[in-house]
């Protein structure tokens, strides 16, 4: 049975006593993951620790009956970039995709919004005398959007695409603010990069974060920034769907503590961060890789809101209600300043404030006349602090009115987050820093990151390349790891 597109499963049938392959995760990089090996023909088992399948990729009623909310990931512009998930009929099993009027918007005060349209000219034309510069940037990435995305999804060596590899790190390796700086004279340009820039949970002056303003600016133009008609529920349900089809197993409910409460298989792949794994796999682990994980850091949290509306945001710039995700956060300066603040261990007074509005494009997800709105802000590592009024202060800053249009409001804090999904270390929605030392070392240098060094075990996570997203690439290249050094 399916419950917003999800699949809930039951207890699985009597089976073999050794099974090819055990996947401990059904988030998507777990079912990614399971899905490879299942399509080669082996017998695969999903164990998932809590009752529903999907990870971040989950939807239900947070706030009010009929109101469908995403309780983390929202809008997926990797995955229907990823190599992986393309190459699967998820359609087959419901996921369709929503591509709202307008990509993104990003309001400022006493101007127009800036917007990033999915035509390269059109954003270009918004943009005035910064116009030629963002076609000048993004149009050689949008034209080779194929080389792009096998660069900066596939396995990192060796580059499969050298020309186009390199022109992403000259550009990518340097900072956000950098970039700005030398490309962009104007407030409007300035904005919407440094709003993109900050998907990476990074100060704006550290490297990298130029790297994941490219991409994802990019990915508006050439594939959108979509979500599933229905709720993120709809991936997991699907990957799941097609899983059980290829004749794989998910049990839920069923938590793995340690290696002995593994099934025997001929492999095992582990969809956890380093914590997980560290405290699954203990003293097996040899002493430098064991150190390894012990070093491991975790990224600013996200203090995450759900609401339930009586009607559409009241914004002052009509552009931002034909936009199916908003930056909030004023000019590339103050953005700046308050990723800077988080990176201190302070919630600042004027954050950033990420929002998605599905309901404006899918009617599924609210009755009648009725709205959701989904919104975070980055805050430190495990913060404790109230994080709401900073936030619903930012959306009336830009939508005057606001608060009278809300009829409910769930919060889930860092711990929340945690709890929602044991992934999610100190609301750490990344898998683990992603700056430049651990995204060439994630978790440890070399050409084969998602081998543990124990028989048969294999890490599979966000804590692996190509890292964070909803993709399912970390665990399709686990998989691949495993196919090659064992099943084969």
């Amino acid at each position: 049975m399916t419950q917003f597109g999800r699949v809930l499963t039951r207890p699985p049938t009597p089976r073999p006593v050794r099974t090819d392959a055990v996947v401990v995760g059904a988030g998507p990089n777990g079912l990614a993951a399971a899905i490879t090996l299942a399509r080669e023909g082996y017998s695969v088992r999903v164990l998932e620790a809590e009752a529903e399948i999907g990870g971040g990729t989950r939807s239900e009623e947070r706030t009010l009956p009929g109101f469908v909310h995403d309780v983390c990931s929202a809008v997926h512009p990797l995955a229907v970039a990823s190599p992986f998930l393309r190459s699967l009929p998820l359609e087959r099993h419901g996921l369709e995709w929503v591509h709202p009027d307008l990509p993104l918007a990003h309001p400022l005060d006493d101007r127009p919004a800036a917007t990033l349209e999915r035509a390269l000219e059109a954003t270009a034309a918004g943009l005035g005398a910064d116009g030629a510069a963002w076609r000048d940037l993004f149009g050689p990435l949008v034209e080779r959007w194929g080389r792009v995305v096998e660069v900066a999804l596939a396995s990192p060596l060796p580059p499969v695409h050298a020309g186009t590899a390199l022109r992403l790190a000259v550009l990518g390796l340097r900072s956000a603010w950098g970039l700005a700086d030398a490309r962009f004279e104007g407030p409007a340009a300035r904005a919407l990069l440094g709003g993109i820039a900050a998907h990476s949970t990074l100060p704006l002056d550290r490297r990298l974060t130029a790297g994941v303003a490219l991409l994802l600016g990019a990915a508006g133009h050439a594939v959108g920034w979509p979500f599933p008609r229905g709720g993120a529920g709809r991936i997991a349900g699907a990957l799941a769907a097609h899983l059980t089809e290829l004749g794989g197993e998910i049990e839920t409910g069923r938590r793995i503590r340690s290696l002995g409460e593994l099934p025997a298989a001929r492999v095992t792949l582990l969809d956890v961060t380093p914590a997980q794994l560290l405290a699954i796999a203990g003293d097996a682990l040899p002493g430098g890789y064991r150190r390894r994980l012990e070093g491991w850091r975790y990224g600013p949290a996200a203090f995450k809101v759900d609401w339930a509306l009586d009607g559409p945001v009241p914004w002052s710039d009509p552009a931002c209600a034909r936009a199916g995700t908003l930056h909030l956060g004023g000019t590339f300066e103050e953005i700046a300043a308050a990723e800077a603040a988080v990176a201190r261990g302070r919630v600042p007074d004027r954050p950033f404030v990420l929002l998605s509005q599905p309901s404006l494009f899918d009617p599924t997800r609210a009755p009648v006349a009725r709205h959701v709105l989904w919104g975070y802000t980055h805050v430190p590592h495990g913060s404790t602090a109230d994080a709401l009024e900073g936030i619903e202060r930012q959306i009336e800053r830009f939508a005057p009115g606001f608060r009278d249009r809300v009829l409910a409001r769930a919060v889930l804090d860092p711990a929340g987050l945690e709890r929602h999904d044991a992934n999610l270390v100190g609301g750490s929605i990344g898998g683990g820093v992603q700056d430049l030392g651990q995204t060439l070392a994630r978790p440890i240098p070399g050409p084969r990151p998602w081998v543990v060094p124990v028989r048969g075990l294999y890490l599979c996570s966000a804590a692996t390349p190509p890292g964070a997203g909803v993709h399912g690439m970390c665990g399709h290249l686990a998989a691949r790891a495993a196919l090659a050094r064992e099943l084969r």
